[in-house]
């Protein structure tokens, strides 16, 4: 074993060329076109994407003010990556036709079209396509896209991008997100104790004091 004496500095990696280009595709990512949610057609690839509210829900009314002039405050950041990303075996999305962003971007439609007091018209979205060696850049874009605005969704409001746990695994507790916003059947058969509606809504208030001007 070699007992060299610890250099915590021979072991922090930085380059500013890493910090430059991710300032880049957050800088393309902002100039990119709102589409509606879902997008009105199918397209090919894998990336990241925020979802943007400009709804009159008393909630979210801030979001309102903000977006309502140009698209600058996601509520929600997410991120599709290409089939065998995890085990990296990455697909050719071009190749084989893979749709994973706007699938993920369907997805969240319908739980937001399964919501009582939500409405799919009040929301809007934009994304950046990943293609080839450059999906290796999909979770730090995200992950800087989340840093940068601090999106309701993926923060004290958490739960929107859950799943269906499946059958036997129900034991577990309803999102603050399907507390506040029930209606998708999976998270109705849940048998958890959820968070009181009380505490979350002042979390969702605090949460909104801070959002940017």
């Amino acid at each position: 074993m070699n007992n060299c004496h610890f250099d915590r500095n021979k072991h922090v990696y930085r380059n500013d060329a890493f910090v430059e280009l991710v300032k880049d595709a957050i800088r393309f990512f902002n100039g990119t076109p709102v589409h509606d949610l879902p997008p009105s057609e199918n397209f090919v690839g894998s990336g990241v994407y925020a979802l943007y509210y400009t709804g009159k829900n008393a909630f979210y009314s801030r979001y309102s003010e903000i977006n309502r002039l140009s698209y600058d405050c996601p509520i929600y950041v997410g991120k599709a990556v290409p089939k065998g990303w995890r085990q990296s075996r990455v697909s050719d999305a071009m190749k084989n036709k893979s749709n994973e962003l706007y699938s993920r971007l369907k997805e969240h439609s319908r739980s937001i079209l399964s919501c009582e007091n939500l409405k799919i018209t009040d929301f809007s979205c934009r994304f950046v396509i990943f293609e080839q060696d450059s999906s290796d850049m999909i979770s730090s874009i995200e992950a800087s896209l989340i840093k940068i605005n601090s999106p309701l969704w993926n923060s004290c409001l958490d739960g929107f991008g859950n799943h269906d746990p499946g059958k036997g695994r129900y034991e577990q507790a309803r999102s603050d997100w399907d507390v506040l916003h029930s209606g998708r059947i999976w998270a109705e058969r849940l048998k958890g104790q959820p968070n009181n509606m009380n505490y979350i809504i002042e979390n969702v208030n605090a949460h909104l004091l801070n959002l940017k001007k």
